[in-house]
């Protein structure tokens, strides 16, 4: 008899072994979902394994792409687009007056509005112009540097989304779906496409609020979540007091030197159960401390600004001295821009103006208005504008007629986003509402039409771009039908 093959332990008994019955029960059920899923992974070669730390997925692009990276201004609680982007004579002269029941009826809003019948056009509180070669026609008194860019951003004025409510409609616009779960459009893009740093996280967001911090909006984590993709594609917060990340710093007594040596003995800890358990997650593990530690040395000279020429620092505007202020956190948004990061998420509360838009609307334009022009003009001065593809809106507009004597409820039905650089036609306009801003009445955009255009531009075709989960080959756009703008396109 061979004796050494007779005294071969099969791997699984092996394992068994050394497992204790805790052990076992603890982990049946991780184990065997990650054999399972793992291989599905392994016959649609989508998996997250072969994604290369340069380059993503082997077989992306699908195409040329237009822009490398993705730079999203996301306005949460909802900027008004009568107010600021579409200019509608008719509310000025109906300001106090019924809107017509037409527009109105079988429309559902939130319950803060609940019946819209028999509600009071409002003015806007804005005075619109005509900016730049093209005309673009905006607020310019509210907006005075974004109309100094006309000629750079294409507005759409035919967004339209099903959702009346802000955590399911901004789930939306960054996930594709209006449940929290899905991957986000940023993980997906890192799992897809890659990182262009190996110093830096490849996907990046940054929150802030208005000075007066009267939106009571949430971040929720799920905005910038991987879902179902592993952990290793979500989004890294940058935080805007103390450390831009969490322990960043060593411990008191802990030198580089000695953190290298324990995440040397760390790692080779992690890769013998990788190797015993074969959990993805382990692997996301690893080169999640492996970032950390290379970021103890990129993220302190990324978020000094001081290096800035004062011309630049000016541009943005006097809160740019201010951490975790939008407009530092647009500043640090070229500066990752043009160091690798490949989607950079910015998020701003304070638009959700229910009460009082007359004064906080000005507010938040002050906030907002002059960094996220000069972050247009800093990127384009730099020659990084053409292949990066900058975003600006959010998750619905604000009604035509009044909430209360001096509000706007939310409003799905039709507004507006404005978009530049990475592939977009400049000095554009695109789709049409009706002469309240009610209704898109020309060359309507959905969320997942939006969404087709931004992966488009990124060299990959929506329809083929998935990851299966529970029995489906999952996408950013699901599975309804979705257009890309080709209009919009330059």
């Amino acid at each position: 008899m061979n004796t050494s093959r007779k005294n071969k332990v099969n791997p699984i008994q092996q394992i068994s072994q050394n497992m204790t019955r805790r052990q076992l029960l603890g982990s049946a059920g991780l184990g065997l979902g990650a054999v399972a899923l793992g291989t599905l992974l392994d016959q649609k070669a989508h998996s997250a394994e072969h994604a290369k730390t340069s380059g993503g997925l082997t077989h992306l692009p699908h195409f040329a792409p237009k822009a490398k990276r993705v730079i999203y201004l996301f306005q949460n609680g909802a900027p008004s687009h009568v107010d600021l982007f579409d200019h509608k004579p008719m509310l000025d002269r109906m300001d106090g007056k019924p809107i017509p029941e037409e527009i109105v009826a079988g429309k559902r809003f939130s319950t803060m509005t609940n019946n819209p019948k028999g509600k009071l056009c409002r003015r806007k509180v804005t005075k619109f112009g005509k900016f730049g070669e093209s005309g673009q026609e905006l607020a310019g008194n509210f907006l005075p540097q974004t109309a100094s860019i006309a000629d750079d951003i294409c507005l759409v004025r035919s967004m339209n989304t099903t959702q009346v409510n802000h955590a399911p409609a901004i789930t939306y616009f960054l996930t594709g779906s209006e449940q929290a779960g899905k991957p986000s459009m940023g993980a997906w893009l890192t799992y897809g496409l890659g990182s262009e740093t190996e110093d830096l996280p490849s996907f990046v967001v940054m929150t802030s609020r208005d000075k007066q911090n009267s939106c009571g909006q949430i971040f929720y984590d799920f905005y910038w979540g991987s879902g179902f993709l592993p952990s290793k594609f979500q989004g890294v917060q940058f935080r805007g007091s103390g450390d831009p990340v969490l322990y960043l710093t060593n411990p008191e007594g802990i030198s580089r030197k000695v953190r290298r040596g324990q995440l040397d003995d760390l790692a080779e800890l992690n890769r013998m159960n990788l190797d015993r358990f074969g959990d993805p997650e382990i692997a996301t593990r690893i080169a999640q401390y492996e970032l950390a530690y290379k970021m103890q040395a990129s993220v302190p000279e990324l978020t000094d600004i001081k290096s800035e020429p004062e011309h630049i620092l000016k541009m943005y505007g006097p809160d740019v001295q201010r951490k975790g202020s939008y407009a530092y956190n647009c500043l640090l948004a070229r500066r990752l821009a043009e160091r690798g990061s490949r989607f950079i998420q910015l998020m701003h509360a304070g638009w959700d103006q229910h009460k009082n838009i007359d004064p906080q609307l000005k507010i938040q334009c002050d906030d907002t208005d002059a960094p996220s022009a000069a972050l247009i003009k800093d990127l384009k001065q730099r020659g990084l504008l053409e292949d990066t593809l900058v975003i600006w809106g959010g998750e619905f507009g604000r009604t035509p007629f009044a909430q209360g004597r001096n509000g706007r409820d939310h409003h799905p039905y039709a507004f507006t986003i404005w978009m530049a650089g990475g592939g977009i036609k400049p000095g554009f306009n695109y789709g049409t509402s009706d002469e309240f801003g009610h209704d898109v009445t020309e060359n309507p955009v959905s969320v997942h039409d939006l969404q087709a255009t931004i992966l488009h531009l990124l060299g990959i075709n929506h329809e083929r771009f998935s990851f299966p989960f529970q029995g489906l080959d999952q996408r950013l756009t699901g599975v309804e039908e979705a257009h890309i703008i080709k209009p919009i396109l330059a």
